[in-house]
């Protein structure tokens, strides 16, 4: 079975710069879509981005569109999230995942979910 581990968050003040990290493990997810999810306390789990199997088409939630860029290295097995001008709203817990698509990532299609990183903002 395989896992996902995410690294890289932390606390951070508003304007700078974070880069998570989503390593797998156990199997390849080479050709799978991947993709980052983030909840808040007392919120839903939200979509914040996602790449294709091959990492060249990428797709952003409206709220970080312009300041996080997602990528992929499929040789390391290793999904990345870069967050620049980070603001108090992007305070959440982090979870990276795969999806059983290659081109798509949505929750109702998720085989492997991470455990979760923090990441808080502060003023």
């Amino acid at each position: 079975q395989g896992q996902l581990v995410e690294s890289g968050g932390g606390l951070v003040q508003a304007g700078d710069s974070l880069r998570l990290s989503c390593e797998a493990s156990g199997r390849t997810f080479s050709n799978n879509a991947m993709g980052w999810f983030r909840q808040a306390p007392g919120k839903e789990r939200e979509f914040v981005a996602s790449a294709d199997w091959r990492g060249g088409t990428r797709r952003y939630a409206e709220a970080v569109k312009d300041r996080f860029t997602v990528s992929r290295d499929r040789t390391k097995n290793t999904l990345y999230l870069q967050m620049n001008n980070l603001k108090p709203e992007d305070t959440a817990v982090y979870f990276c995942a795969a999806s059983r698509h290659a081109a798509a990532i949505a929750p109702d299609i998720v085989t492997n979910w991470g455990k979760g990183t923090q990441v808080t903002v502060s003023t």
